[in-house]
């Protein structure tokens, strides 16, 4: 067992001690004192082409990875763990009035015993095997981990018979930005260095899956997330005269009522199952008051997947957005039959029948039916649009997609179905492969080593429950797959561009060994020092051996 917890400790301080909220400078901050404290190692005072700070790219931050790479010297094994973790946090702004030591753990720790603190927070306060603090848990203790690794290697590659490749990583956080620029780095050393990938472990946190879990959970492979997004149109009246039009909220509150943690949407994979889908944003499109209903409205999902691709996910929506769009005209109907019973007022058979297109189905109606003239007009609006940069990719692709309905002759009521955001690619580690089952025999022999001395189970499970940047390593999706999403993304190519290629020809499968705790991404957010700071660092350290033996 490797005597590392003080190190890892150290680490884990001076990093979060570095505020490096994503989108914010504290991201090059932190690169830049990662990179000159990895360079002060004997090991890359020497060999300094074995490191480097990259900037990301396609990227409208300064910002920078950090990544080294340590060449085992016990034999002439070409096959490389690479060992990831991120180095952004989310911001410290629910501290409240507490901020200022947000990112000073024993400042934090101190100024916490004066607070009213829920029962569990408490105990774990004064326990002393607790850190508390923005980006103890998620994911600097992590980082730290694999920082002691490759210091530890550095010093010893006598004991290493492969090598290793350290990845810290920014923009975990948002938009991936720094996963994917390092897929450029990592990819020109596999040709130069004639690296072997065998493997990707991923330091992430890992925490309770319900009250009362007592399991510390190692991931194979990870969830994916897509953003399906709806624009819906409606049928504009006066509010004097409501029945005379079709409010798009009332469909989109049916949409959410069909859609919001609906089981039927959960995607079973080995023996696991997605969360549902919950509603991230609903609003309609009016720029400001009026007496008339508003003309569309907007509403996006989250949605997680462990099998389904992201054209299957279109499928199954397209066909509860027209359940929800049959619903509330049906809804629609029963309300204004009963209104015209008590006002006396005649009832007229609305005109509408229930219309969802997907965007790529619009697109093409609209290119068949107006020619380059759509084609040259759609180009110059979203370079227009990409000009102003209060949008995020989300609005932009709303915005895209309502000027794209202007064009539309039939301006019925109808719902588009699209993408808006990032895909973070499902990854299924199921041994299919003489690479994965590798990789899970290595994790097995190393939990079957670690176990009889420590308390609490170490259990394995087959998807990483969070968005990571483990998605961006592998891909399980085919070609058709991913067309789906870049033909289905009004910003793909101008807002919003993802070179799954690069992922594609990476393709090394990954795990998640993460530091354990509760609370991440909010003000109580800590961490257990004996199972993260000793056991995580172990644990990691018997896969590589494992793998390269």
């Amino acid at each position: 067992m490797l005597q590392c917890r003080e190190d890892v400790l150290a680490f884990t301080n001076q990093l979060v001690n570095i505020e490096s909220i994503v989108n914010t400078k504290g991201e090059k901050t932190i690169a830049q004192y990662l990179y000159k404290f990895i360079s002060a190692f004997p090991y890359f005072s020497k060999n300094p082409s074995h490191m480097t700070m990259s900037q990301t790219i396609q990227d409208e931050h300064e910002r920078y990875n950090v990544l080294a790479f340590v060449k085992g010297t016990k034999g002439n094994s070409r096959r490389t763990v690479i060992l990831m973790g991120h180095m952004d946090t989310v911001g410290i702004d629910d501290f409240n009035h507490l901020k200022e030591h947000a990112c000073f753990p024993d400042q934090l720790m101190a100024a916490l015993k004066r607070e009213e603190l829920p029962a569990s927070a408490k105990e774990h306060l004064e326990s002393g095997d607790w850190l508390f603090g923005r980006g103890v848990l998620d994911m600097k203790s992590g980082v730290a981990s694999h920082l002691y690794l490759l210091k530890y290697y550095s010093e010893h590659p006598e004991e290493l018979d492969g090598n290793i490749v350290f990845l810290a990583e920014c923009d975990e956080e948002d938009s991936s930005h720094g996963v994917l620029s390092a897929l450029k780095v990592l990819k020109s050393w596999k040709q130069e260095h004639g690296f072997d990938y065998a493997a990707a472990i991923n330091s992430d946190f890992v925490s309770p899956r319900f009250a009362g879990d007592e399991n510390r959970y190692i991931y194979m492979g990870t969830v994916g997330k897509l953003l399906p997004s709806f624009f819906i149109t409606g049928a504009e009246t006066h509010v004097g005269s409501c029945f005379e039009g079709l409010d798009p909220n009332f469909i989109a509150a049916e949409l959410t009522k069909q859609i919001d943690y609906n089981p039927e949407l959960c995607n079973e994979a080995l023996g696991e199952i997605t969360v549902p889908p919950v509603s991230l944003k609903q609003t309609d499109l009016k720029p400001s008051y009026t007496v008339q209903t508003a003309l569309s409205a907007y509403v996006y999902y989250n949605f997680f997947i462990h099998s389904w691709s992201p054209k299957d996910v279109l499928v199954k929506l397209k066909e509860q957005g027209r359940i929800a769009f049959e619903n509330a005209l049906n809804a629609f109907d029963e309300r204004y039959k009963q209104f015209s019973s008590l006002s006396g007022e005649p009832y007229f058979k609305h005109p509408w029948q229930p219309r969802v297109f997907t965007y790529e189905e619009m697109e093409q109606q609209l290119v068949m039916e107006h020619g380059d003239t759509f084609i040259t007009h759609m180009n110059q609006f979203k370079e227009s649009l990409l000009e102003d940069k209060e949008l995020d990719t989300r609005m932009f692709a709303a915005r895209v997609v309502e000027e794209a309905w202007n064009w539309m002759k039939d301006k019925n009521p109808a719902i588009i179905l699209f993408y808006s955001s990032l895909y973070s690619p499902r990854i299924e580690l199921s041994g299919k492969t003489e690479q994965e089952q590798a990789l899970i025999d290595a994790l097995n022999q190393a939990v079957e080593s670690i176990q009889p001395a420590y308390p609490h189970p170490i259990v394995t499970r087959n998807f990483f429950p969070y968005i990571s940047d483990m998605s961006f390593v592998a891909l399980s999706d085919d070609e058709e797959g991913i067309e789906a999403v870049s033909n289905n993304n009004p910003g793909w190519g101008t807002k919003h561009y993802v070179e799954y290629q690069d992922i594609r020809d990476l393709n090394v499968p990954v795990i998640n060994i993460g530091p354990y705790g509760l609370d991440a991404h909010k003000k109580l957010e800590r961490m257990e020092m004996s199972y993260s700071l000793e056991v995580v660092p172990n644990l990691t350290n018997l896969v590589i051996q494992n793998l390269l033996k």
